[in-house]
């Protein structure tokens, strides 16, 4: 095994590549992909940069240059959902590119000759991650929620509680909204690699959302996605 481990923020990196040994940086289209041991698993960490198109570029990089076998992704996201709050934490099942629309060409959200509307995650590898998940949320104080299901992606930072709530009735099973995940995993469905996307809840998606989104960052989510995969490689076994 071979991860690739997706940030979009410098701030939700920085101690993964502080914990990395033997860590080896190389840059290549505009990105420092930084390679070593994580908790004894052979890593490369990088920073996508923000929308779906980096997002698409950095794990195709990663398969095709650095030869990486799986590719997780961490990061931060809206809530979809009522029952989705700050601080909670979700791993994808499922995800859509929320702003893909090809009709009368092809459905609604359906990404064109695929077939598909929702592209499904790695079920063993985000099992893995979920349950580390669960592990390390459990000794948080505030108690946060882990919550499984699909996320949508699109190249908008959604800030309108009407605009979420239009999303919301078009995908009714909608959890969480971002920028990359989506385009991750249709490069990683095309190329056959296993998956999964975690995103920290930093906000509601609605007109509140860029103010608490930079703090949130710092003071929540780089440190549950440091937790949370120092967790998941410490215990990580290969399906048999």
């Amino acid at each position: 095994m071979r991860l690739g481990i997706i940030s979009a923020l410098a701030e939700e990196q920085e101690g993964l590549i502080d914990a990395m040994q033997g860590a080896v940086t190389l840059t290549h289209g505009m990105r420092d992909y930084t390679t070593g041991k994580l908790w004894n698993i052979d890593t490369v960490a990088v920073l996508s940069r923000i929308g779906k198109v980096a997002g698409a570029m950095t794990a195709a990089t990663l398969v095709e240059k650095f030869g990486v076998t799986h590719i997780v992704f961490t990061g931060v996201a809206g809530s979809a959902d009522f029952a989705v709050r700050v601080g909670d934490v979700v791993v994808a099942e499922a995800l859509v590119q929320h702003d893909m629309d090809a009709s009368p060409l092809f459905p609604r959200f359906e990404v064109p000759l695929t077939g598909l509307t929702r592209l499904p995650t790695d079920l063993d590898l985000s099992r893995q991650l979920a349950a580390a998940a669960r592990r390390y949320l459990d000794e948080e104080q505030s108690r946060p929620q882990l919550h499984r299901g699909t996320i949508g992606s699109g190249d908008q930072f959604i800030n309108d509680s009407v605009r979420i709530a239009a999303l919301k009735d078009a995908l009714p099973d909608l959890l969480a909204v971002e920028m990359e995940g989506a385009a991750v995993a249709q490069v990683c469905f095309e190329l056959n690699i296993p998956f999964a996307v975690i995103r920290t809840i930093s906000d509601n998606a609605n007109e509140e959302a860029a103010t608490d989104f930079m703090h949130f960052v710092k003071t929540v989510a780089s440190r549950y996605a440091f937790g949370i995969l120092r967790e998941f490689c410490a215990t990580y076994t290969a399906p048999h």
